[in-house]
């Protein structure tokens, strides 16, 4: 299905600051939430605008829909895949816009399943790690592991940081609670979360132990993570699901992977192609010559033509680096380079003597020179 560019959605340019941003959200979630806004097809636009707030408020999810756009989010669980926009809760959104106090909406939570009451589930954070990586190790892949320490659902409450649930007497098991202020304006009412079940209605007789009612605990894992072929300096690897685990059932947060590619010190790189220079003889040059080099796949013979140039250009076709996901690969450029001997022996200056002596200087550029003289 085809979707709308997020920047046009919220009515901003692709170089909008966060502020920017942040400042069209609240203006079109005031605009089109359905507590406000009764007309057909003012819900669908509420939940597309915090679709769209989701990924450009989200610095890494930003980064990759400006170089990927909605493609970045396709492969679910590959590579950038796996963002669902099923995933999102707009009540989160909506408090991270407007501060846990908002009470510019009516019952939003409500609306969105979320936030208040007994379904006050909230997704795990996301993890951020960064690796370094060889030259090689880039070029050709490698699998990598990393030991971390993540929050995890407690194995003994299963989450819930306690036993013998009863409705919590605080907030009457509404999860939120309703605070009046007196103003110019009026009377406003506000609801904030309640502060203590923090949202979800419920508290425990007895509280667990293992985790100490926080239904989670601190756990060392070991992830093993496919660096795939190709990758360069900032390439952002996403592991759907691997990150911390969410609150009250909600989903766990993702592992971001962030590569460092130290350069090599024979082969330089452009994206996926490469370059390197080619020694060769004054003899070589005039005479031409066949002459192996080195690619990252193996040594291949190239044939230098009589006369060659210095920095001439040889394109050896497909043997760059393969291109991130994709079957196609570079090319490596091999660039000759000409080296003038600066030691002679009596030999061999006799032998640049003789041919001196020869019209080696009969090409039109040294006519072309000649011209000039005075």
């Amino acid at each position: 299905m085809n979707k709308k560019d997020y920047y046009e959605v919220l009515g901003v340019s692709k170089t909008a600051s966060d502020e920017e941003i942040k400042r069209a959200f609240r203006k079109l979630a005031k605009q089109y939430h359905p507590d406000i806004n009764k007309e057909p097809g003012a819900e669908e636009k509420f939940k597309e605008i915090g679709e769209a707030y989701a990924v450009l408020s989200d610095p890494s999810k930003r980064s990759q829909y400006d170089q990927f756009g909605h493609a970045a989010f396709d492969n679910n669980g590959a590579g950038f895949g796996g963002f669902d926009a099923s995933d999102i809760d707009l009540s989160e959104i909506l408090r991270a816009a407007f501060g846990d106090s908002f009470s510019g909406f009516g019952g939003f939570s409500d609306f969105f399943g979320g936030g208040f009451g007994h379904s006050s589930s909230k997704r795990g954070k996301d993890t951020l790690l960064r690796v370094d990586l060889s030259f090689m190790e880039a070029a050709f892949g490698v699998d990598k592991d990393f030991d971390l320490m993540l929050n995890e659902t407690c194995s003994e409450c299963h989450g819930k940081g306690g036993f013998d649930e009863e409705r919590c007497s605080y907030c009457h098991g509404s999860g939120s609670v309703i605070s009046e202020q007196r103003s110019l304006f009026g009377v406003i009412q506000s609801r904030s979360v309640c502060p203590k079940c923090h949202g979800n209605g419920k508290s425990y007789k007895r509280t667990c132990s293992k985790c100490n009612g926080t239904g989670q605990m601190k756990v060392k894992k070991t992830i093993s993570i496919h660096i795939p072929e190709g990758v360069d300096t900032g390439y952002q690897l996403r592991i759907s699901g691997k990150g911390e685990a969410g609150i009250n059932g909600g989903a766990n947060g993702d592992i971001y992977l962030e590569c460092h590619v130290r350069p090599s010190d024979f082969y330089e790189r452009d994206n996926e192609d490469l370059y390197i220079n080619v020694p060769i003889t004054v003899a070589q040059a005039a005479l031409g010559c066949k002459i192996e080099v080195p690619t990252i796949y193996g040594n291949v013979i190239m044939d230098i033509k009589a006369g060659v140039q210095n920095n001439t250009k040889y394109k050896l076709k497909g043997k760059g680096l393969k291109v991130v996901n994709s079957l196609r690969r570079g090319d490596m450029y091999a660039i000759i380079n000409i080296i003038v001997p600066t030691k002679l022996s009596r030999e061999q200056k006799k032998l640049f003597e003789e041919l001196n002596a020869t019209s080696l200087d009969s090409a039109s550029e040294f006519k072309e020179f000649a011209k000039h003289l005075k």
